[in-house]
């Protein structure tokens, strides 16, 4: 998935195009990513666009717009090459400024779909790691260790309560979920408590 937003800039027989790749983790955010980039350039000619919302490749979650251009010159080649470019979750918008050079339909393709390529060349990303939200119990005496269990394994803590025993609220990574839990119950003696929230 992207780690962050990336913009390139080409131009190609006086027309500029500005292409922007984001994270999308549902058409519902890739929709109003849409609605941004529209907003930030609201005098362009065309912000055309398409999106791939779930899994690298996967075409459970994806949709297009030529936003005028002739039909099937922009937002399908946009999308092919982001269902191809190995990241899923994602969302790229290419606004266009005419330059009163006429591309042609092979042209508009060649030129949306280059703009996407060159933003995923330069995006950074990162693997997406699904977590298991968990509560953690134990006694003051093994805090320190279990902190170590923590960092070691990239649990996310999201909250501590300090009580008659100590409470965190975690998100561990899905595959690690078995794993996590037996360490615990090792660095406790079994009296730690690891559930499900």
């Amino acid at each position: 998935m992207p780690a962050h937003t990336r913009r390139v800039q080409e131009t190609i027989q006086r027309s500029r195009f500005i292409t922007t790749v984001s994270h999308a983790p549902g058409s519902a955010v890739a929709l109003q990513c849409v609605k941004q980039i529209k907003q930030e350039f609201p005098d362009a000619t065309h912000n055309c666009w398409a999106y791939a919302a779930g899994p690298p490749g996967s075409t459970s979650q994806v949709g297009l717009s030529d936003d005028g251009e002739p039909h099937n010159t922009a937002g399908k080649p946009m999308l092919t090459v982001l269902l191809h470019g190995g990241v899923g979750e994602i969302v790229a918008v290419c606004t266009r400024y005419y330059g009163g050079v006429k591309l042609g339909t092979g042209g508009l393709s060649r030129a949306y779909s280059s703009g996407v390529k060159l933003a995923l060349d330069a995006l950074p990303t990162e693997p997406k790691i699904d977590r298991v939200d968990v509560e953690v119990v134990t006694g003051y005496e093994t805090v320190g260790e279990l902190r170590s269990i923590m960092t070691e394994m990239e649990v996310i803590v999201e909250g501590e309560e300090y009580g008659e025993r100590v409470q965190f609220r975690c998100a561990v990574p899905g595959v690690a979920f078995e794993g996590f839990s037996a360490a615990v119950a090792d660095a406790t003696s079994g009296t730690g408590q690891v559930t499900r929230r």
